[in-house]
């Protein structure tokens, strides 16, 4: 059985949007419920979720472990797994963890963009690591079952959170830095120590994360990947493509600058270009799976690789992992 997931979407939910993910034959999809929201906006953001799954059941449910995703399959559904891009919602109560779990959280960013109370974000100039906050976090996300998502936390953080986990954690949505000098992509060192350990990298369709941003080519895209799988084995290669698919500008504002600053905070675009970038050509939306698996062909993958890095690989880190 092969699966298809996109472990890393933030679009404008819609019954739409869903239908795109169904057209993509999306059997799972990691979708971020938060950015600087804290616990109690977190609930809203569970109700709105409750009406969206009552008004689209035929295309949608919520994913609570692995074997929703063999749910989705065999129903022509897709799974949606909750997933917080910063802490904010357990503030600074432990006890928040297990009950962020409940409400179906299933993958957390230990940071954002900025330091936080349990580690330190890839716009920090300096990287004190996981905080004792930090540690508790983790031995407690391990035991309820929620993944440590290092995305945009930086490197010794990143190092750090490797060590100290008992699970295998991911980087849901980022691309190496040897291909592209971002903030947000990551060293071959730190490549090298998550697969080492088990864990996931997501490689991510965002424009600022891509050589040649919106202009990035299908097949350049697909030589990193080849290039990527080289060095740390395709096994711990997927997709996080970090589709903000039908998002305002405003949204990415929010983003940016949350409640932190009073100003613009422009991230990885620019005063000129402070927007959403454009999506290359060929992953306008979910459909760009179909894309992905041509290009992934046409560079020498075999079928069976191509359908581990489109899904199979996420399937079996959740499974893994007992998610």
């Amino acid at each position: 059985m092969n699966y298809r997931i996109d472990n890393l979407q933030y679009c404008n939910w819609s019954r739409e949007v869903f239908e795109i993910n169904r057209e993509a034959k999306l059997d799972a999809v990691h979708v971020t419920v938060v950015y600087h929201e804290d616990y109690h906006e977190f609930l809203n953001k569970v109700s709105e979720w409750d009406d969206l799954f009552k008004e689209n059941s035929d295309l949608i449910f919520l994913g609570k472990n692995f074997k929703d995703i063999e749910k989705a399959k065999s129903e022509n559904k897709t799974a949606i797994f909750f997933g917080f891009q910063n802490c904010s919602p357990i503030e600074d109560d432990l006890k928040l963890v297990e009950k962020v779990h409940e409400l179906g959280c299933r993958f957390m960013q230990l940071t954002y963009n900025n330091q936080s109370l349990l580690a330190t974000g890839c716009y920090e100039n300096i990287d004190s690591g996981v905080t004792n906050f930090g540690r508790e976090v983790i031995k407690e996300m391990n035991r309820v079952g929620i993944v440590i998502d290092m995305s945009h936390s930086a490197e010794k953080s990143t190092l750090d959170a490797i060590e100290l986990s008992e699970k295998p954690i991911a980087i849901t949505h980022a691309n190496p830095s040897f291909w592209l000098n971002a903030k947000r992509n990551k060293s071959d060192t730190l490549l090298k120590n998550l697969s080492e350990s088990g864990g996931m990298l997501g490689l991510s369709l965002y424009p600022h994360h891509l050589k040649d941003n919106s202009n990035c080519k299908l097949e350049n895209f697909c030589e990193m990947v080849a290039k990527t799988a080289d060095m740390i084995g395709v096994k711990n290669v997927g997709i996080g493509s970090d589709l903000c698919l039908n998002q305002p500008d405003s949204v990415v504002e929010w983003m940016r600058n949350g409640t932190w600053t009073n100003s613009k905070n422009y991230g990885e675009g620019s005063k000129n270009k402070p927007g959403f970038p454009k999506q290359p050509d060929w992953f306008v939306d979910s459909r760009g799976f179909n894309s992905l698996e041509k290009g992934l062909k046409n560079i020498g993958f075999s079928a069976e690789e191509v359908n581990d890095i489109l899904g199979n690989n996420w399937f079996r880190f959740y499974k893994g992992i007992n998610l």
